[in-house]
């Protein structure tokens, strides 16, 4: 049979009515609401007058809403809850034409010994019923999109436990040479530690308490396996190391977002600085060390503790390469025994290049990120900044005295103690009686003494040297921090 008498059965009409239906039936399908996980905010708050409001205003401005928002102020004096308050309440928020709803509660817990600890635990209790848990410090702000970014982030695999947002600081409003100097030092390390996480597989040792989001069904498997009544427990002075410790053990992955950003609070004295960063790495060496605290059990070799290490060793390094580096060019020189050599100029070389790296892979950087780079001097006197805060937290954590660092911070961020000045009077001790030593020493001792002590310093600046350039060279893979 040809295709010309190939028989071709008519198209029946179509019933208007039944088209009619189909047609409102496909519009009420479609206008059906998709699954949208719930999101509960826990703010905890201590003393955040200057920042609280700034805080619910990014929280507010979000293009995603967390569906409530919890403000948990503790141990305050000043005007936080007066503040906060002003913002409880239902919102509702167009963003691209969607209209949005979140709920604003603030809960003013009073004195409470567990501190920021405690209003954690108790802002977990008023949204157990939630999918995830949002994490924001009361100086923290973020960019519009960063809870949208996070929730498709963590909702895209249940593998993940939890996910921390990339962190810099806001350096717009820091006005003064010093401050400028400190927070354009904390910009650069914020930088440096995200990079690190960034190219380890986007792997996050830390879930910084600032803006991070949680797994509701993790933290409960957390509170299960580690037979704890709440999910942050007071045992460790880095209460979000431990829990990210956790929840990493308890076969989740924990990591650091590609998009979500917020701006922390930087310290802007000395003074707060030293008192925040002995916190953190007294905490960090109590979770490397093991049994510290009968509570809490050490795990060197917990996977999220290999960068600590890696940190500590690198620290370690920075005070014996430039400590021995001024006691040989000092000793040299008072004997007339200094040789200057190009060659020495290749290790600050290659610092350099490596500090202007880290400054071009910032994604907001500013001509003073810049400048703190190239300018060498600027990040050299803040690594003996650091080294100074390094020796103090091992110290305290040698010296086995029980030391509340919550305390201790809070009293420096209040403009108390001198504790900061610490290491600058051990260095000027040291110094001293290096120099009665030496002048007291022959000639042929001081020369055997050089003989031995160049070549080892010689031996270690390579190493070290080796290990900057290629980090240097490391491929960033489009990763902007």
């Amino acid at each position: 049979m040809t295709d010309r008498n190939r028989y071709v059965k008519p198209v029946e009409p179509v019933d208007p009515a039944i088209a009619a239906y189909a047609n409102e039936f496909n519009e009420m399908v479609e206008g059906l609401p998709t699954f949208r996980p719930s999101i509960g905010c826990i703010v905890p708050a201590y003393n955040e007058a200057d920042s609280i409001a700034g805080v619910l205003d990014s929280l507010l401005a979000q293009t995603r809403l967390p569906d409530v928002i919890h403000v948990v102020v503790n141990n305050t004096t000043d005007d936080t809850v007066k503040i906060a308050s002003e913002y409880a309440g239902p919102h509702e928020v167009v963003t691209d034409g969607v209209l949005q709803f979140t709920e604003v509660f603030v809960h003013d817990i009073g004195t409470n010994p567990d501190k920021k600890v405690g209003a954690l635990n108790y802002g977990y209790s008023l949204i157990e019923g939630c999918d995830f848990l949002l994490g924001v410090d009361g100086d923290t702000t973020a960019s519009t999109n960063a809870v949208e970014k996070l929730e498709a982030e963590i909702a895209s695999d249940t593998r993940i436990g939890g996910i921390s947002a990339i962190y810099s600081i806001d350096d717009t409003v820091i006005h003064g040479l010093i401050p400028s100097f400190l927070i354009s030092g904390q910009r650069a390390q914020f930088a440096a530690f995200n990079m690190q996480n960034m190219l380890r597989g986007r792997n996050m040792a830390v879930l910084g308490g600032q803006f991070s989001i949680f797994s509701m069904k993790a933290l409960r498997e957390v509170m299960v396996d580690s037979h704890q009544a709440t999910p942050w427990v007071k045992d460790s002075e880095v209460e979000d190391s431990l829990l990210s410790l956790q929840i990493k053990s308890a076969g989740y992955l924990t990591k650091i977002s590609a998009q979500a950003r917020a701006n922390v609070g930087g310290m802007t004295t000395l003074r707060g600085l030293d008192a925040q960063q002995v916190k953190w790495n007294f905490g960090a060496i109590e979770l490397m060390w093991p049994g510290q605290r009968g509570d809490t059990k050490g795990q060197p070799f917990h996977p999220n503790l290999r960068l600590r290490w890696v940190e500590n060793f690198s620290m370690i390094v920075n005070v014996i390469t430039r400590v021995l580096f001024f006691i040989m060019l000092a000793a040299s020189l008072s004997i007339s025994a200094f040789v200057f050599s190009p060659i020495w100029l290749i290790p600050p070389a290659v610092a350099l290049l490596l500090n202007l790296r880290t400054a071009m892979s910032m994604k907001n950087r500013n001509g003073k990120d810049i400048f703190f780079a190239i300018g060498f001097f600027p990040a050299e006197i803040y690594m003996w900044v650091r080294i100074g805060h390094f020796m103090r937290a091992w110290t305290k954590f040698a010296s086995n005295k029980k030391v509340d660092n919550w305390a201790e911070q809070a009293k420096a961020e209040r403009g108390s103690g001198n504790a900061y000045l610490v290491p600058l009077m051990v260095a000027v001790g040291f110094t001293a009686a290096l120099v009665f030593i030496w002048l007291q020493l022959p000639i042929m001792v001081q020369s055997a003494i050089l003989w031995v002590g160049w070549p080892i310093l010689g031996v270690t600046t390579v190493i070290q040297t080796l290990t900057m350039f290629f980090t240097l060279v490391k491929r960033h893979h489009g990763y902007k921090v």
